[in-house]
């Protein structure tokens, strides 16, 4: 485990033993003595703060016992956890992707069409697919070419698909047909039925691109 990985758990048991607490603090009969060390170590970076005498005092009240050692987050440490819990994650290196992902790299029109998309989640009757929203958080961009960079699954890029077919249908559609050259992937919305859409809900079929098709809600 990485020091950073070991300090997020330390300061995850502090949090949750501090909730637990109605007082907060989390006492010293429920953290092994190495795991107080750490603790100790993580005070000098300003994201726990150690009981002083008086503190401990009143902790000794109201356990009815002597407590000597207790510890809470500061509002730092509490940052910092929260911070640690949804940190980008490092991006597979290039040519390195998961085998059921695709390296997808979006113009800066098609990452704004897509931001959108995703910040709608829970609004949507078609919502985006599981872990898009996560990838357009992390996503990178190469600025010398000007592209933000995603690893896509199949279904996340025939939600791309529908999330710019939305843009589409609303103003613009330079953005889905280019999505559709280059990955051969368009958004055709299907009647729920197995009939297939009527002609008037087909997109204007783009050469050498796949259809994905999603159900109306």
């Amino acid at each position: 485990m990485r020091n950073w990985e070991r300090a997020l758990s330390v300061l995850e048991a502090l949090c949750e033993r501090g909730l637990a607490a109605e007082h907060g603090w989390t006492l010293d009969t429920e953290l092994l003595p190495p795991h107080q060390q750490q603790v100790n170590a993580l005070e000098n970076q300003g994201l726990v703060e150690l009981a002083c005498r008086e503190d401990r005092a009143e902790l000794s009240a109201l356990e009815s016992r002597p407590v000597r050692w207790a510890a809470r987050l500061t509002p730092y440490g509490h940052d910092t956890l929260t911070y640690g819990c949804s940190r980008p994650r490092a991006e597979p290196p290039p040519g390195e992707a998961a085998p059921d992902r695709q390296l997808v790299e979006l113009i800066p029109s098609q990452m704004a069409a897509l931001r959108v998309f995703v910040g709608l989640t829970d609004q949507l009757r078609v919502p985006p697919a599981d872990g898009l929203a996560e990838q357009v958080r992390t996503a990178s961009c190469d600025h010398g070419i000007k592209r933000w960079r995603l690893h896509l699954t199949q279904e996340q890029m025939g939600s791309v698909a529908y999330g710019l077919w939305l843009h589409r249908m609303t103003g613009s559609a330079a953005e889905a047909n280019r999505f559709g050259r280059e990955y051969g992937v368009v958004h055709s919305p299907a009647r729920a039925s197995d009939e297939g859409p009527p002609a008037a809900d087909r997109l204007p079929e783009v050469a050498g691109a796949a259809t994905v098709s999603t159900g109306r809600p």
